[in-house]
């Protein structure tokens, strides 16, 4: 009985100083039930500092995305998310308060009957609201090029690059929902509105041919530029910075050379520069990129550069971005990345922000005017964000 005796002292005397157990809190007020599906609004306008990022998605193209970006908060960048299938490409128009997909579907995914539609999507909710099936199954699918698919005629009409090899284009009345018209475009790609109702085409013989539509969509005149770009020495990407309807390229070695788009047919603006070259590059800095040229509304412009250009380098991506006065002809800043980017453009503030896309899928935010780094976004752009777009 010894033993338990101990263990009866040893049991009481380790209880001494212990309080007592507190009673229990009452629970508080159940929470109220949560209405599903619950859908918030965004502002019927769109802070300047928002943009549109177009994520890919190159491990599923079929699910591409475009991300909606506030550029000013490090805690909630992503405000929103519209669906971009296969090989999609977007506008939207704060004027009409819709984001445009052009994208194609199939009945079994990956295969089956072919559906290209422009899906419309309300920029206050981000649901579809309507959409406008492509006859066919000739919308041209690529890597995402804004030029393939842009607005006309006062935003009325959007113009629907199409390749099946033959090259055309479908022109969409967006109020009436439907195709009103297709052009052939033989020999010539990308589309730049032109004057008020009416694009643009480069060629492959390095002629410009410009389209002016009726108010049927149906061309009533065309012209051809001769020798407006020189493919062979001088290759412009694509994609421009846009300043009204004066349009900024450059080419695959450094040369900025500016279009005017307003009238009916496009020209050429005298006085190409180069862009410049510095130390430090191995073998030589060009540009690089997805999205490599962008341009603020003070005039100056802004390219993405690698300091390893050469043949072929042009997709690569860039670790600077240098900035030109086209007035004065001259670079007059370099900005030094974080990393190497692929696609860069500015928000629409009063000062506006340059938003980087990393190769490595980070967003970041530089001060435009000091190209000093701000902030950080992130994955806030999705896996792959190619293409940045201020509404």
């Amino acid at each position: 009985m010894r033993w338990f005796a101990l263990a009866l002292a040893l049991s009481s005397s380790s209880t001494v100083g212990l309080a007592a157990p507190a009673a229990k809190a009452p629970f508080s007020a159940a929470l109220p039930d949560e209405a599903i599906p619950a859908v918030e609004k965004l502002p019927a306008q769109w802070p300047a500092g928002w943009v549109l990022v177009h994520d890919f998605h190159f491990s599923s193209i079929l699910d591409g995305r475009v991300m909606l970006v506030d550029t000013g908060s490090v805690e909630r960048p992503v405000r929103g998310m519209i669906r971009a299938a296969q090989f999609a490409n977007m506008l939207a128009s704060p004027s009409r308060g819709e984001v445009l997909t052009s994208e194609t579907f199939y009945s079994r995914l990956t295969q089956g009957e072919r559906t290209d539609v422009v899906s419309i999507w309300d920029m206050a909710t981000l649901l579809p609201k309507g959409e406008i099936v492509l006859p066919g199954g000739k919308r041209q699918q690529s890597v995402t090029y804004p030029q393939v698919f842009q607005f006309t005629n006062a935003e009325k009409w959007a113009l629907v690059a199409n390749f099946t090899p033959a090259q055309s284009v479908s022109v969409l009345d967006l109020d009436a929902r439907k195709v009103i018209a297709e052009i052939d475009l033989p020999g010539c790609a990308q589309l730049y509105p032109t004057g008020a109702r009416g694009f643009s085409s480069f060629c492959a013989d390095g002629s410009l041919l410009s389209v002016k539509l009726g108010p049927d969509g149906l061309a009533v005149s065309s012209k051809v530029v001769e020798n407006v770009h020189d493919i062979d020495s001088q290759p412009l990407f694509g994609t421009p910075g846009w300043q009204g309807q004066t349009a900024w390229f450059v080419s695959y070695h450094g040369r900025i050379q500016g279009f005017d788009f307003s009238g009916d047919v496009g020209k050429a603006l005298p006085g190409a520069f180069d862009i410049g070259t510095a130390e430090g590059a191995a073998p030589e800095w060009r540009p690089g990129g997805w999205q490599v040229i962008a341009a603020d509304a003070a005039g100056k412009l802004y390219v993405l550069m690698s300091p390893n250009g050469r043949e072929g380098s042009h997709k690569d991506g860039g670790t600077e971005v240098w900035v030109a006065d086209p007035a004065k002809k001259v670079r007059i800043a370099r900005i030094a990345l974080r990393g190497v980017a692929t696609a860069i453009g500015l928000t629409k503030e009063a000062k506006p922000q340059l938003i980087v896309a990393r190769a490595d899928g980070e967003i970041d935010v530089h001060d435009a005017a000091s190209g000093a780094f701000v902030r950080s976004l992130g994955k806030a752009g999705g896996d792959n964000p190619i293409l940045i777009t201020a509404p």
